[in-house]
């Protein structure tokens, strides 16, 4: 999702002025820190799957749902006021995504594709299939079955940009109104959502197999947008004043979805339901910590208008976690800075991986 909050809107009115808004990443990562990331194992189907909203194939039956959706800073905050749980499958065409969205009042008011579809209430998906929180997709669409599809180089916080002409080709999307849609006079159930991702459009930057080979794991995550509404005069209208609700399958902890790092693990098989566990990322570890180096080094880099070169100078110099093989590294570039944090395997070999200024992370090569 891409919002003007008020945040934003001070920080137009500071940029136009010449002062900055001041940010404090490391905060930002304290909290995001507290996030587990969730895990999902996505079976492969056994049959084809139609897409009409229904979920009434054998292997959505026996999918199982994520966990309920959280607001986006957390189980901290206040439970979202509806439900919200989705599922996933995969066959060597799509991956598909499904969700329920429990909802007394179903409406929508945009029709055109690539409009900015959160001003209505919608859902919204987030793919990055190698973890390097670069080059990932964004997909929303709302209740009347109207979409957005979008290609991000890089998260807003690091520059963007957002490419709105990238399409996803060979999409397939459709809904099931649980109820009457833009109808004020009734209460609904919901609406349920149904999303065919093509292989081959997702493949275009993903650095690794599309379809994924056995055990791979993508970055996945779900963001529903929920508005406050009132009936008047027949008609709905946003609540005056009222900012739009963010609920999340694996909340990152800020109100900011271009979080990548904190984004679920799908783990994908052609096993049958129950059959294979969810396995943790060992890489995990060494992810966080180069991320508490990156936060740290953009705060360090707004007081200091250069980049630290030391994790002395970041007051990091000690206390990471023992799965570490070896205290993180820091080393200044041309562009900026590379950090770099090793994982001992079970082999007794080391593998590093590396974060740079952009937020780009990347392992050794195989």
């Amino acid at each position: 999702m891409k919002k003007l909050t008020a945040i934003g809107l001070a920080a137009l009115f500071l940029t136009a002025c010449n002062r900055p808004p001041p940010h404090n990443y490391s905060a930002d990562w304290a909290r995001m820190n507290l996030q587990v990331p969730k895990g999902y194992v996505c079976h492969h189907t056994t049959g084809p799957i139609t897409v009409d909203g229904q979920m009434s194939e054998a292997d959505w039956q026996t999918a199982p749902w994520t966990e309920d959706f959280q607001d986006i800073e957390g189980p901290g905050k206040p439970k979202p006021r509806f439900k919200t749980h989705a599922k996933m499958l995969w066959d060597d065409e799509y991956f598909y995504v499904a969700a329920e969205l429990e909802e007394p009042h179903v409406w929508g008011t945009i029709t055109k594709h690539d409009e900015v579809i959160f001003r209505d209430n919608d859902f919204e998906v987030f793919i990055d299939p190698n973890g390097d929180s670069h080059e990932y997709y964004e997909f929303e669409m709302n209740a009347l079955n109207t979409g957005w599809d979008l290609l991000l180089k890089k998260p807003y916080k690091d520059g963007g940009p957002a490419l709105n002409e990238w399409d996803i080709a060979g999409l397939k999307t459709a809904v099931k109104v649980r109820g009457t849609l833009n109808n004020p006079a009734d209460t609904d159930q919901g609406w349920t959502i149904e999303i065919a991702f093509p292989w081959k459009a997702l493949g275009e930057y993903a650095h690794r197999p599309a379809p994924p080979q056995e055990g791979d794991q993508w970055r996945v995550d779900f963001s529903r947008v929920e508005w406050q509404i009132n009936v008047v005069n027949g008609h709905y209208e946003k609540v005056p004043g009222k900012s739009e609700e963010n609920w999340i399958w694996s909340p990152p902890g800020i109100v900011d979805m271009h979080r990548p790092e904190k984004w679920g693990f799908v783990q994908y098989t052609r096993q049958a339901p129950g059959t294979v566990p969810f396995t943790p990322d060992p890489s995990l570890p060494a992810r966080d910590t180069l991320q508490e180096i990156y936060y740290a080094q953009k705060d360090y880099q707004a007081g200091n208008h250069h980049w630290a070169a030391t994790l002395a100078d970041l007051k990091l110099a000690g206390n990471f976690p023992a799965a570490l093989s070896a205290p993180p590294t820091l080393k200044l570039t041309a562009s900026g800075f590379e950090a770099t944090a090793g994982i001992k395997q079970p082999d007794g070999r080391t593998k590093s991986w590396h974060i740079r200024e952009d937020a780009l992370v990347w392992p050794d090569a195989p």
